[in-house]
């Protein structure tokens, strides 16, 4: 079920009416609501992987309450073990075995072998990287001792597959959003009216702002033979601001939707493209998963304390596994291993925390350096996005190579006319927005609370109308497929 559906407009409000119908002080029957309407909502894909989500569910669970009664050392790496097993070899075998099976079958005939082996025709369930991750941290905080585990199946299996962040994220710690399951959860309708706006700007950012790029970057990627470097480069902006909107456009729907439930998600997305460095790029671009990583991964090797091997080990590891959780193509590696070199001399040199406040704080326009440093790290963005969208590595070295060629002086030459001129214009306006608004949790966040109640109101009119006025061709969320 899309967020930008028909079926998701009507599943909506239906379950907000049943939720809240049920009373704020019966939160075992609200928790019991959740995790069926969940299950509908994840079955709407493909009933069969729901059997999936429920062994990950009862496996985590079951292992929750054996560390919390097991004190002995051994057995309790014992069943951390069996969480990371289960939770990583079902991550594995869908997504990961072609790839490692195609790549041992071409290692080995190139090595003079001959080796045959069918590869399977496997789908994909939707979001098994994100929830899979949401329960395995669950273990290891549990494990940790960080974590009380729960005895509330219900609670846990809501927690699990809550229908907003299920599919797409934001990667949900169970020390955040679990205990929210225990709480009585009042209806807030100032809560309710921020979530509102953060979902509208969600859908701008997805409907608006993504789907119309995705045509043209998906017409210039495709095609990319034909087209000079200038208009590659076009290409690449496109898909820059489609592949933004499209995921913080959901973070945004997700969030915004749990706070019609009483519920607080973990900010995801902080206006990345106005970051001054590779960092605080990192900082601010898919948060919960660069947090995840560096939590439970970077830090546990040994983080940036040890020595510069150790540094470079650990930074190159962390980002080439970020790349490779995205899919199962050597694209994504390369894109991974590129901005670990792009982060390494930050890293190296101390500076990886130069920028931690908000760009142009108190002030309408950056300063020069803050002006050339967001020019710098958002064209590093753009090219590495290349890798990130090319169908392989070959074909991202050869949009790479055209891009810096003679070619990147020639005028842009893009199939489009006026939908062209109106997807430019649009994100130009979006960039805008998205820069008045960035020292707020999203963008319409603060924009427009002082203004008069009509001026506030008919901003938000504005915004709703351009939605169904500039709606592109509709287009799956990109994240859908990690």
């Amino acid at each position: 079920m899309l967020f930008n559906s028909i079926d998701f407009a009507v599943f909506l409000p239906i379950v907000f009416i049943l939720y809240w119908a049920q009373g704020s002080n019966k939160i075992k029957e609200q928790n019991l609501l959740l995790f069926l309407v969940s299950y509908v909502f994840y079955g709407w894909w493909d009933w069969r992987f729901l059997s999936l989500i429920f062994f990950s569910t009862l496996v985590d669970y079951t292992i929750g309450v054996s560390l919390k009664t097991n004190n002995k050392p051994g057995q309790r790496k014992v069943l951390l073990w069996a969480s990371i097993i289960v939770n990583l070899g079902f991550l594995g075998f869908f997504k990961y075995y072609n790839f490692f099976l195609d790549n041992f079958i071409s290692a080995f005939t190139f090595f003079g072998g001959s080796f045959t082996a069918s590869s399977l025709q496997i789908i994909l369930p939707v979001g098994i990287s994100f929830y899979t991750f949401q329960t395995l941290s669950y273990s290891i905080d549990v494990y940790k001792r960080k974590l009380e585990p729960t005895r509330d199946f219900i609670a846990f299996g809501a927690f699990v597959s809550f229908f907003p962040q299920l599919v797409a994220g934001p990667i949900e710690r169970a020390t955040n959003l679990l205990p929210q399951f225990y709480k009585k959860r009042r209806f807030n309708y100032s809560n309710a009216v921020n979530g509102l706006k953060q979902i509208l700007w969600g859908f701008f950012k997805k409907v608006v702002i993504a789907d119309n790029c995705a045509e043209f970057a998906n017409q210039i990627f495709n095609n990319s033979a034909d087209y000079s470097g200038s208009s590659l480069l076009v290409g690449a902006l496109f898909f820059t601001f489609q592949i933004y909107g499209d995921f913080s456009g959901y973070s945004d729907i997700a969030i915004g939707t749990s706070r019609l439930f009483g519920f607080n998600l973990m900010k995801n997305f902080a206006f990345p493209y106005f970051s001054r460095d590779i960092a605080e790029f990192w900082r601010r671009w898919h948060i919960s998963l660069s947090t995840w990583f560096r939590d439970y991964l970077y830090i546990p090797l040994g983080g940036s304390k040890g020595g510069t091997k150790m540094k470079i080990r650990n930074t190159f590891i962390i980002f080439i596994v970020s790349g490779f959780w995205h899919g199962a193509n050597w694209t994504f590696i390369v894109w991974g291993a590129l901005n670990a070199i792009y982060f390494l001399p930050l890293l190296l040199a101390n500076k990886n925390r130069s920028n931690i406040n908000i760009v142009a704080e108190n002030s309408y326009f950056p300063s020069i350096r803050e002006f050339f440093g967001m020019l710098t790290t958002f064209s590093l963005t753009v090219l590495a996005w290349v890798f990130f969208r090319a169908d392989n590595i070959s074909h991202a070295f050869v949009i790479l190579n055209e891009i810096f060629s003679t070619s990147l002086f020639q005028a842009p030459s893009i199939d489009g006319g006026k939908s062209l001129k109106i997807t430019a214009v649009l994100t130009i306006i979006f960039v805008i927005v998205e820069w008045f608004g960035r020292s707020g949790e999203f963008a319409l966040d603060l924009i427009g609370k002082s203004w008069k109640r009509p001026i506030r109101w008919g901003f938000y009119y504005v915004v709703l109308m351009a939605i169904f006025w500039f709606t592109g061709k509709q287009q799956e969320f990109i994240y859908f497929q990690f």
